[in-house]
């Protein structure tokens, strides 16, 4: 994939003076430093550098993460222009779906017990990150069927580093796990619970509808893909901005955002301050929709949160 031509500019006495990038292969610093600031440049809590994958698999994970749906992520740099990241990176992932338990561990030992246990593995990511891919690495991403990111970063000097976000593959959501991302006080779903995917093809027709509208809004506010996850949709730019759960049986729709409840005006049985409360999905606000009158007066939310 060629590059898309992204340009720094530093304004040197009112004139626009263009910084030179470099796109090199990715040296070790440079992967120490993403390590040291993953959760502000990937939105991934660290947990490990150079994760040895045991004799029979001989191998090392460049970088091992956790985020903020709870969902395992590797991710992996290109440090030379012949290495096959995205091949390397999915034998890594096929690999954690394997090791469930010594990830769980090495959770409970850098996060705690209680992280650990609200891991989700429904749809564990893999991030490469490189100076550059090729149109066949972008279609191999599209043709995996797993969750995978590919991130282009360019170096411009003195200490200014860009990430783009070529290519976003949400995959698809593996069967239901005994393990489920939630806030604090959210008690853990079953083994047998059912994937929020399942829960929307379910329901009834009217609510597919309604979330259908739901979802061509929250998509129509830009650069935004969604994730199918245990609990819930979530809707990402480089991290969440709206986490959406489905309840048949109350006809409804909750979509928690990341909007500070008290700059809003809050109206019983619509919207709530569930900063104190547990819940699946991430986000302060919680809106709930029942009709396609809640989705538009609830619009501003959506884009407020977007925006954040």
């Amino acid at each position: 994939m060629a590059a898309a031509g992204l340009k720094l500019f530093k304004d040197v006495d009112g004139k626009a003076v263009e910084l030179a990038g470099a796109t090199v292969a990715l040296e070790r610093h440079l992967q120490s430093y993403i390590e040291r600031n993953m959760e502000g440049l990937l939105g991934v809590r660290f947990l490990a550098s150079e994760y040895y994958t045991g004799a029979r698999h001989a191998g090392r994970i460049d970088s091992l993460g956790l985020d903020e749906d709870f969902s395992p992520v590797i991710v992996e740099y290109k440090r030379t222009r012949g290495e096959s990241i995205l091949t390397q990176g999915l034998y890594y992932l096929a690999w954690l779906r394997d090791h469930t338990s010594e990830f769980e561990a090495l959770v409970a030992k850098r996060l705690g017990i209680e992280v650990a246990a609200r891991v989700d593995w429904s749809s564990p990511r893999l991030i490469c990150i490189a100076g550059d891919f090729t149109r066949y690495d972008a279609h191999a991403a599209q043709e995996v069927g797993r969750r995978v990111d590919l991130v282009r970063y360019t170096s411009f000097g003195d200490g200014l580093l860009a990430l783009e976000s070529l290519v976003t593959v949400a995959g698809a959501a593996d069967a239901p796990s005994a393990r489920s991302s939630c806030s604090p006080n959210a008690s853990a779903p079953s083994a047998k619970a059912k994937t929020v995917t399942e829960k929307l093809g379910q329901a009834p027709q009217s609510l597919q509808d309604l979330y259908a509208d739901l979802d061509a809004r929250l998509l129509a506010l830009g650069d935004v893909h969604s994730v199918p996850l245990q609990e819930y949709f979530a809707y990402r730019r480089s991290s969440n901005f709206a986490c959406v759960k489905v309840l048949p049986r109350e006809h409804a729709l909750l979509v928690f955002l990341k909007v500070d409840p008290s700059a809003v005006e809050l109206v019983e049985g619509w919207t709530r301050d569930v900063r104190e409360i547990g819940h699946h999905g991430t986000g302060s606000l919680e809106v709930r929709i029942r009709s396609v009158e809640d989705l538009a007066r609830a619009h501003e939310l959506f884009e407020a949160s977007y925006a954040a």
